[in-house]
């Protein structure tokens, strides 16, 4: 752990970076409006909207901003698919795409997606390397002979192969809780997104050893040129009435995550592993209503950074300064604009210091 957080003592300032929100007919406005706000990046995730298309519609509205998938679900579609989603918006944004790739949980896999679910971790790391050498085929005319334990692509033709794109393939970042997908994402990827659903303590102790661990198998030593990022749960407001708002909008988010048994580890590094299986019932007897009552100040506090903008921004910079490359603020609740900007400004005249 300590030479992990040595690699990242000279970090540069971190960047500060947006996620789109979920209406699709404000997607170009919204993305206008935060590139000219100053921020770094612009996130889709994959909810109740196809997230390769929206970042068609952000790249048509923006021209210097990094736009990217935060996170696409990787195993509801084959590698090649997604080879072909990302290069063409990679072309399309003139080399600023980063494509962002989660596993999502079994049952979604299985029953929402219809699709196969076994050994995410290993399937994880063939997906990126099935990927790699779909690319491949295409920037360098190799034949494409890649054959896995969960994947075989070995045709292509001239006819499907598209043009090489100038700028390069995307980078490819990986989402992760768990330490063997944290450990796949030091191997193979360019890059990390923390999960909201994590702690200091978790990341310090869990995270940033698995990431190490990872580059250490792709004979690399220390996180140089590794970007580690994500969305951290925030609680703000401009007044009281908001803040409490704010709380309680994130204390339901906590919990939503906290009553999957998937993320239960990072509560078993506090000793709050019992909160999963009391939530977890919960959410089986249909009392999604109820379960932000479970979460208490010290749970929040562990997750969130809450205070007034300037309190969070600064926050931000002593939870993550020493260890992220960027950062986003996720946000479960309405809230006035003109809060963010002072997060935003808190954040880097904290970086700056």
């Amino acid at each position: 752990m300590t030479d992990a957080r040595n690699a990242r003592a000279r970090l540069p300032p971190m960047k500060i970076d947006a996620t789109l929100g979920k209406d699709l007919d404000a997607t170009a406005t919204e993305a206008a409006a935060l590139e000219a706000d100053g921020y770094d990046a612009l996130w889709v995730g994959e909810t109740n909207h196809e997230p390769f298309l929206q970042l068609v519609r952000a790249a048509d509205a923006t021209q210097r901003i990094t736009i990217g998938t935060s996170v696409a679900i990787a195993f509801a579609r084959t590698p090649m698919i997604t080879a072909l989603a990302a290069y063409d918006l990679q072309r399309y944004s003139g080399g600023r795409f980063v494509l962002g790739l989660g596993s999502q949980i079994k049952p979604h896999i299985e029953k929402r997606f219809s699709m196969p679910w076994s050994r995410p971790a290993a399937r994880m790391r063939e997906y990126v390397l099935a990927l790699r050498a779909i690319w491949d085929s295409w920037e360098k005319g190799s034949k494409l002979d890649f054959r896995g334990d969960f994947y075989t692509h070995t045709l292509m033709t001239p006819f499907f192969a598209p043009e090489a794109v100038a700028g390069g393939r995307p980078p490819v970042y990986l989402a992760g809780v768990g330490e063997r997908m944290t450990e796949v994402a030091g191997e193979v990827a360019e890059g990390f997104f923390i999960h909201p659903f994590s702690t200091q303590r978790y990341l310090r102790e869990v995270t940033l050893p698995a990431l190490q661990r990872g580059r250490v198998k792709a004979g690399r030593t220390g996180l140089e040129g590794f970007e580690i990022g994500g969305p951290a749960f925030v609680c703000t407001g401009r007044d009281e009435a908001e803040l409490a708002e704010a709380k309680r909008g994130t204390r339901a988010q906590i919990a939503f995550y906290a009553s999957t048994p998937a993320y239960k580890p990072v509560l078993d590094v506090h000793g709050w592993g019992d909160l999963q299986a009391e939530l977890n019932t919960m959410t089986k007897q249909g009392r999604w209503s109820e379960l932000g009552d479970v979460i208490d100040d010290q749970v929040l506090q562990a997750f969130a950074a809450v205070g007034d903008p300037e309190e969070v921004g600064r926050e931000l910079h002593r939870r993550y300064g020493d260890v992220a490359t960027r950062i986003s603020f996720y946000v479960t609740y309405k809230s006035d604009p003109s809060v963010w900007p002072r997060v935003l400004d808190a954040v880097r005249a904290a970086s700056a210091d």
